[in-house]
């Protein structure tokens, strides 16, 4: 039985592996944003290995079109398989490879007191330019007795995911504070990313300003002395 959202075609058919995926996004209703999931439309490991091929080529066809001469420099001979390696198995990582298993237990002791978790150290990369975002993010959780508790580093874990995919800083704080939200299930939830944009510091106007997004939800975005609490403790 295939997987739900797949289309149960043959890895082998007809098609690169990346027009393979797409028609089973395409099938499936479903978009295929920079910072969207999509390994469930792959095909196991072999098709993520012949994508990493595909991109290896595309990236060669790129060296060659900017007048690298990747024969003869031994400092770019393999570049184009290197940057494909990262791609699909690190920097972009999150979009390709399914969510990290985390164990989940109940509030048995019914903990309804404020917890903070962080600075947690996130990367990612800018969907314009596709260089490097870096920063700090804090994650402020209020239980109640029917919330979900999970591992303190498996916030590292889930934040990761989600932010090793090509992103804008302010979605990615979103789409990690809907994770959360719908896997804790807590009375109030609060996020603070900080970051570097090298899409502002490496070009551009070269400037090394950061920016700081929030998302309050629930009781954070409800009690203004609990949302006081929380931003002051982070900056400790």
């Amino acid at each position: 039985m295939s997987s739900p959202g797949k289309t149960g075609d043959d890895p082998r058919e007809d098609g690169s592996a990346s027009e393979r995926i797409r028609r089973r996004v395409q099938a499936a209703g479903r978009r295929f944003h920079a910072n969207d999931n999509l390994a469930e439309f792959i095909e196991g490991p072999e098709e993520l290995d012949a994508l990493e091929d595909e991109v290896a080529g595309a990236v060669q066809s790129l060296l060659h079109a900017l007048v690298i001469d990747t024969d003869s420099d031994h400092n770019t001979r393999g570049t184009a398989r290197r940057v494909a390696r990262m791609f699909v198995r690190e920097v972009f990582q999150g979009r390709y490879h399914p969510i990290p298993r985390v164990a989940e237990f109940p509030n048995i002791e019914r903990v309804n007191e404020l917890m903070i978790v962080g600075p947690i150290t996130v990367r990612s990369a800018c969907s314009h330019h596709m260089v490097p975002i870096v920063g700090k993010l804090w994650i402020g959780v209020l239980p109640s007795e029917h919330s979900n508790l999970i591992g303190l580093s498996k916030y590292s874990r889930l934040a990761e995911w989600i932010m090793t995919r090509p992103q804008i800083q302010e979605e990615a704080a979103m789409q990690l504070a809907d994770l959360l939200e719908n896997r804790l299930k807590p009375d109030g939830l609060a996020l603070v990313l900080e970051a570097d944009h090298f899409c502002m510091q490496w070009r551009g106007v070269k400037d090394e300003s950061q920016m700081t997004s929030s998302v309050m939800r629930g009781a954070f975005l409800k009690n203004a002395e609990l949302r006081k609490e929380f931003l002051q403790l982070l900056r400790r």
